[in-house]
């Protein structure tokens, strides 16, 4: 176990130190690398005191006490910046950490008004002075733990309907492995007040370390955070589009109080369709909707009306469906028999193998390889 908590404790700290060090860093670069900070000393913390440091030299009793409180937190804001990326922190979000800094505050007389010996014996539960701020501590712990997973998780859901929304494709930029990660802590949470509950409050004995797997899971979550943190990408990383041009996904009663006419959007549906079957813009695999508004010469909202109203989908379903169209009009040519399936649906506009199968499944009932089969 000591292996593990040192690997981890190190990932932490090297994953820290390679985004502190990172060119051209963004927000959430920034939160990543204070998010692993907070957790390698938090795993420090904890490795010390399992090591029994703590009874030899208990002024470090208590300090990492209110870390708990920043991991929601840094979890909503990596999600919001990821997402939403934006040049500077906003005073604002500060505010998320008041607990934490609260928590703290109110620890003063702990840490400067006791002495060495009533600090091991108030870890050691004999004294009980400070419950109360224990207790409080725990309520916000469990606040943080129900709210900031739910908040992340909302956010997550808006950005990847507007991705289905401006997108032709998800590579990179859908951030399945955040909802993951954000339903990993979330059960994380979960567990560690149910623990509590059963331990605290009823005086259950489960007759093994908790903590210990529950710090063994957060070390897993390093690993995750570490690699798909630095290789997957916002929308924006890339230039491929504006925040300007991006379309919020819209209601029906939106779109009627927009300025798009009945007689306009008839125009532009038939401008689509032919544009569609002649040019075949959607073998462009990093198709947007900002690109193929300009092809129509319209505006991304008013293309996105017309899809959403007269084909009843969002972007990423309308063209993944001439995508699929495509694939099965070339896998039947004869002069094509030679070619593979992934080479096939790359040339049809997709951009992996995946997507394909995920999207093709989607649109058809059954996989490639099955509907080829049976045709």
């Amino acid at each position: 176990m000591n292996t593990i908590f040192t690997i981890g404790i190190f990932l932490a700290f090297f994953l820290f130190s390679l985004l502190l060090f990172k060119k051209d860093k963004t927000i959430e670069d920034k939160i990543l690398a204070i998010w692993m900070l907070i957790i390698g000393i938090h795993l420090l913390s904890y490795f010390i005191y399992s090591l029994g440091y703590w009874n030899k030299y208990p002024h470090l009793v208590g300090i990492s006490n209110p870390f708990p409180l920043l991991h929601g937190p840094l979890l909503y804001l990596y999600t919001s910046y990821s997402l939403c990326p934006e040049k500077r922190f906003r005073l604002k979000d500060y505010l998320h950490f008041l607990p934490a800094a609260l928590s703290y505050i109110s620890m003063f007389p702990f840490f400067f008004g006791c002495t060495a010996e009533e600090k091991r014996l108030i870890d050691q539960g004999i004294i009980k002075d400070f419950d109360i701020i224990m207790y409080i501590s725990l309520v916000f712990f469990i606040i943080s733990g129900i709210i900031y997973p739910i908040l992340s998780y909302r956010l997550l859901n808006k950005y990847q309907k507007l991705i289905k929304e401006n997108f032709a494709y998800n590579e990179n930029i859908s951030l399945q492995w955040l909802k993951m990660l954000i339903s990993g802590i979330g059960l994380i949470y979960i567990a560690v007040m149910v623990v509590y509950f059963f331990q605290g409050i009823l005086g259950m004995n489960f007759g093994f370390n908790a903590d210990m797997i529950f710090f063994s899971i957060i070390i897993a979550l390093v690993f995750a955070l570490g690699h798909f943190g630095i290789r997957y990408q916002g929308i924006f990383t890339d230039n491929v589009i504006e925040r300007n041009e991006i379309v919020e996904p819209r209601t029906a009663a939106e779109y009627k109080k927009s300025g798009l006419t009945f007689s306009d959007g008839e125009v532009l549906h038939e401008k689509l369709l032919k544009l569609m079957e002649t040019k075949k813009p959607f073998l462009v695999s990093k198709l947007t909707l900002s690109k193929l508004a300009d092809q129509l010469e319209s505006s991304p909202n008013n293309l996105s009306q017309v899809i959403n109203q007269y084909e009843e989908k969002n972007f990423y379903d309308f063209i993944n469906g001439y995508r699929v169209e495509e694939f099965i009009k070339r896998a039947s040519m004869p002069e094509n028999s030679s070619f593979n399936i992934l080479g096939i649906a790359l040339d049809s506009g997709f951009n992996s193998k995946s997507s394909f199968n995920q999207v093709f499944k989607r649109h058809t009932g059954v996989t490639p390889s099955q509907y080829l089969e049976n045709n």
